[in-house]
């Protein structure tokens, strides 16, 4: 990986949105609903006030408007604070 997050943030890689399909109806690309959970790929390293607690590879829970979508190698990934992520998945 070729991102470092710097301070308290994370580089997320958002899991893939559900392609439900109501009676054979495919669901646009733009209809789909925003994935709320993901993986984190990238960590920084905290800052003096506060420790990084995420680390790589932890599936975490986020707000639905939460960081800063960006496009790396064409793959797709949130940047965000360590304080924007909601819950880590166990």
């Amino acid at each position: 990986m070729n991102i470092k997050p710097l301070a308290d943030r994370v580089l997320i890689l958002p899991a893939p949105a559900e392609e439900k399909t109501v009676g054979g109806i495919i669901i646009p690309d733009t209809a789909k609903e925003k994935p709320l959970k993901g993986e984190v790929v990238a960590a920084g390293n905290g800052t003096k006030d506060e420790e990084m607690v995420l680390k790589v590879g932890d599936q975490v829970l986020y707000g639905k408007y939460a960081g800063t979508e960006l496009e790396f190698e064409g793959t797709k990934y949130l940047i965000m604070r360590q304080s924007d992520v909601l819950a880590v998945i166990s």
